[in-house]
């Protein structure tokens, strides 16, 4: 069946007589002014930041529409203009809704209009530059400084008025305002990565600095640059997407994007100048970021690898479909409330407890397919941040580590039949894993302590805990003990 290609104008007659509900924009989009660029308008901005300033301007109005900026890639300006910016977000929950938003009102390529990008971030009535770029485009060493050897950045050092990369960009646009005296703007990473706005801070007055220390000044005295914490499952679009949505709402939508009911936004209180007031439509403004990324590694992203290595060796594929299982569901609730909260102080505006019934909830969202062998993946480095800091921490309260301990054992074991198995394993330590011959061994002390004197896992000072190593050996001991149809059973008496 076709249908026409999104217009605002067909949208508002099919949504009448759709059977799903479908919030439209209630804004006069013609009438509002861009007030915020957003360099990298991919997927997760689209479903995230554009949704929380879309509801803004549909409750309280207000001239926040975006210009997104894409660096190099032509392809969100070739759908979206098409369509006239508009796309459908499809919220995935028991029940699925729909919303069309108009927040985005045009799209630039940096590499091709690159005087238009300028003149749109030095603009007075821009009051904030927003980024997801991923943590490789902020261009730094491993220092944390400004990487002066990157190709991009070389270019723009060389070629300021003419730069490639989003740090040239902000630079650039912020020279412009302080010699045509405009105040500055704000700049707002919304890259998931801790501490975003320090390195983007670290990153802007470098390269600023390197071109012009009076420009720095101007920048380190007039420019906030808040840390956030974002987090909404966005799976990929599929073709099957676009056809499902366009179906849902009467008109072709060639670019939807989908997303798990459930979204935070965390941003520190760290600004000047005006701001969107995005606290009335659920932003959490605060002092402690770092106290909300600490309480999302230490229960989502945990019990997400949890459920990854213990839901493979039991045979599940999806975290939807280990969570369902009311055993392996019993267990990782146990595992919150009784190792994992109580470890780590909450910041004062969280709710410890309903953060973490909610992360089970969206755990057991039937229309998000999370595969477990993509959470799986790149273990050696996700379990160092997500499981062994949460052990050392109760070893330092006298708090329990048994389950904490299974759960790195499922990982172990793991590793273990994947090495044994002679397959594929995507992980940055893989080729270890397989030269490391204590992991083949059928003694499992020898097993443990082969894992725990690895030294790019840094876990010494856990091989020299016995109690530690203890609860690793009898939790592996266990679970090589148990058919795999067995697992849930076992994990119940934990």
């Amino acid at each position: 069946m076709e249908f026409p290609l999104m217009n605002l104008t067909d949208i508002m007659k099919t949504a009448n007589t759709s059977p799903y509900p479908i919030e439209l924009p209630r804004y006069n989009r013609e009438n509002t002014q861009i007030g915020i660029v957003h360099i990298g308008p991919g997927a997760f901005h689209r479903a995230h930041q554009a949704v929380y300033t879309e509801n803004l301007m549909n409750q309280f109005g207000g001239n926040w529409a975006i210009c997104g900026v894409s660096l190099r890639s032509a392809t969100a300006q070739d759908i979206l203009s098409k369509q006239d910016n508009l796309y459908t977000v499809s919220i995935l929950d028991k029940d699925i809704r729909y919303q069309i938003v108009g927040a985005i009102k045009e799209i630039l390529i940096a590499s091709e209009q690159r005087d238009l990008v300028l003149q749109r971030m030095s603009a007075e009535t821009t009051k904030l530059i927003t980024l997801t770029i991923t943590e490789k485009g902020y261009c730094l060493a491993a220092d944390g400084s400004l990487d002066f050897n990157h190709d991009d950045i070389k270019h723009d050092i060389a070629n300021a008025s003419s730069p490639v990369s989003a740090i040239g960009f902000i630079v650039e646009s912020l020279k412009i305002r302080k010699q045509d005296n405009i105040p500055a703007f704000n700049v707002l990473s919304c890259d998931n990565v801790s501490g975003n706005g320090d390195k983007l801070r670290r990153a802007v007055l470098d390269y600023a600095g390197k071109l012009d220390p009076q420009l720095q000044l101007w920048i380190e005295k007039h420019v906030a640059f808040p840390n956030s914490m974002v987090d909404s499952i966005t799976p990929k679009t599929e073709a099957y997407t676009v056809e499902s949505v366009s179906k849902a709402i009467g008109c072709q939508d060639n670019w939807p994007i989908q997303r798990e009911a459930f979204t935070q936004w965390v941003i520190s209180n760290d600004w000047q100048g005006e701001r969107p007031e995005w606290e009335k439509v659920g932003v959490i403004f605060t002092q402690d970021v770092e106290g909300f990324e600490k309480a999302k590694l230490k229960l989502l992203n945990c019990l997400h690898s949890t459920l990854a290595y213990l839901g493979s060796l039991a045979g599940y594929e999806t975290v939807f479909d280990v969570t369902s299982d009311v055993n392996f569901k019993q267990f990782i609730t146990k595992l919150a409330q009784q190792e994992i909260i109580g470890s780590f102080t909450p910041p004062t505006e969280l709710n410890i407890e309903k953060y973490s019934n909610d992360i089970i909830q969206r755990f057991l969202n039937p229309a998000i397919r999370h595969l477990l062998a993509q959470i799986a993946c790149d273990g050696s480095q996700k379990i160092q941040i997500r499981l062994l800091p949460i052990i050392r921490d109760n070893l330092e309260q006298g708090r329990s580590t048994k389950m904490l301990c299974f759960a790195l054992a499922c990982w172990f074991e793991f590793i273990c039949k994947t090495v044994k198995n002679k397959e594929e394993l995507s992980d940055p330590m893989a080729s270890t894993f397989y030269q490391t011959t204590g992991l083949l061994s059928e003694d499992i002390a020898t097993v443990v302590k082969s894992f725990l004197s690895i030294d790019a896992i840094n876990a010494h000072d856990l091989l020299l805990n016995s109690q530690i190593s203890e609860q690793i050996e009898a939790s592996l001991t266990l679970i090589r003990q148990t058919p795999s149809t067995q697992l849930g059973a076992v994990i119940a008496k934990l």
